[in-house]
């Protein structure tokens, strides 16, 4: 009887867990939040390349940059949503705007939170809440399936329901679609629906709740090579432009597209036989 009610116990506190004890925001400028259970764990150093090597995003950089520059310093500032083509520096622009606003002197964190885990996130931001220091709270690879419930949870970053959003947290969520969910199964439901024009509308909105939609295409060749020459310049490598064209060209072909992830993957190969650390 005694290891019945034990198992039982055991098994209710792993459907609530503890509390998460008071977090220390002292202890770094970057977190990681994990469940089961809750805790914020900081991030020594953030995997991050210079802003100055993403080519191609001006417009993107500069308008998140002056949102976070903004938001850092106590002043209003939008919920942003970057979106479009794979491998363009979406998730890097984030971090980089982090540590270019942080370089400028104002102090801002920075939170990553899974989207499996969108579920905790009132948890999460009851805690943010409670501090004096400045959030950044990010999302990457955001996206949702026609079953997927965990959209719901994301209004409460957005819209912050009866509470409002914490003044001291903003959301960044990186997404390769605009609307957060394939244009089949958007499609899809409002063709079966019993009124079209409503079906989706639920899921479609929430794009609808960032402020800042900032979009990114596929780079030229010229914009890839470019990319290319940054890394180049940046770690001292010298290679002749005839041998690094011809070079870079075929590798993007066998890779069958051109984009930033794609240019520091040569890159990264280039290094490698030329004995240059990264």
């Amino acid at each position: 009887m005694t290891d019945a009610l034990d198992r039982i116990a055991a098994a209710l506190e792993r459907m609530s867990p503890a509390p998460l004890t008071v977090p220390d925001f002292d202890a770094a400028d970057a977190f990681v939040w994990h469940v089961e259970p809750d805790r914020l764990d900081p991030v020594p150093e953030v995997s991050r390349v210079d802003m100055s090597l993403l080519v191609g995003i001006d417009r993107s950089r500069d308008t998140l940059l002056e949102n976070t520059r903004q938001f850092a310093r106590g002043l209003p500032a939008n919920n942003a949503l970057l979106w479009g083509a794979r491998g363009m520096g979406k998730s890097s622009l984030v971090k980089a705007v982090h540590a270019a606003v942080r370089a400028e002197g104002t102090p801002l964190k920075i939170v990553e939170l899974q989207r499996e885990d969108l579920s905790s996130v009132s948890r999460l931001l009851h805690h943010l809440r409670a501090s004096d220091a400045r959030f950044i709270l990010f999302c990457d690879d955001l996206s949702f399936s026609h079953d997927d419930q965990h959209y719901k949870s994301l209004k409460a970053v957005l819209d912050g329901g009866i509470e409002g959003r914490p003044d001291n947290v903003v959301f960044y969520a990186t997404s390769n679609r605009r609307h957060l969910m394939p244009r089949d199964m958007i499609e899809n439901e409002r063709a079966s629906a019993i009124n079209p024009g409503e079906a989706a509308e639920e899921k479609v909105s929430l794009s609808d709740r960032f402020g800042l939609w900032l979009g990114f295409h596929p780079c030229d060749q010229d914009q890839y090579l470019s990319m290319i020459d940054g890394y180049c310049a940046a770690y001292s490598l010298e290679i002749d432009d005839a041998t690094l064209r011809a070079e870079a060209i075929e590798w993007q072909a066998t890779r069958g597209g051109r984009s930033g992830r794609v240019a520091w993957q040569y890159f990264t190969d280039l290094a490698g036989r030329r004995g240059v650390t990264l």
